[in-house]
């Protein structure tokens, strides 16, 4: 399996119902892309001091392997998603690494 994590930092245009699309559009990518075991998304809550850098939204996604990792960037549900950050993002941490359990 692979874990695929990604945050997100927005410029002064994003809104609340800004991330409320935005993680309607995460939570459809289980249903619609192959290899996906699990996906969780939402809105940074912590009260950490690390905060401070703006990063507003998480995404968490385990696949099955490698190859489902590799296809789902340029799959179609997932660069609907990419397209709909126009206008609001500012920053991306994305962090992709295997989980051999």
């Amino acid at each position: 399996m692979y874990e695929h994590m990604v945050f997100f930092k927005f410029n002064e245009h994003f809104t609340t119902v800004k991330g409320e699309e935005l993680i309607g559009l995460l939570k459809q990518f289980k249903e619609a892309i192959p290899g996906i075991v699990e996906l969780t998304a939402g809105i940074n809550v912590t009260d950490e001091k690390e905060n401070e850098k703006g990063y507003k939204l998480g995404l968490r996604v385990t696949f099955e392997n490698k190859d489902a990792l590799d296809n789902y960037g340029p799959h179609p549900i997932h660069q609907k998603f990419v397209r709909s950050l126009d206008g609001v993002i500012a920053d991306v941490i994305v962090v992709d690494y295997p989980n051999p359990t």
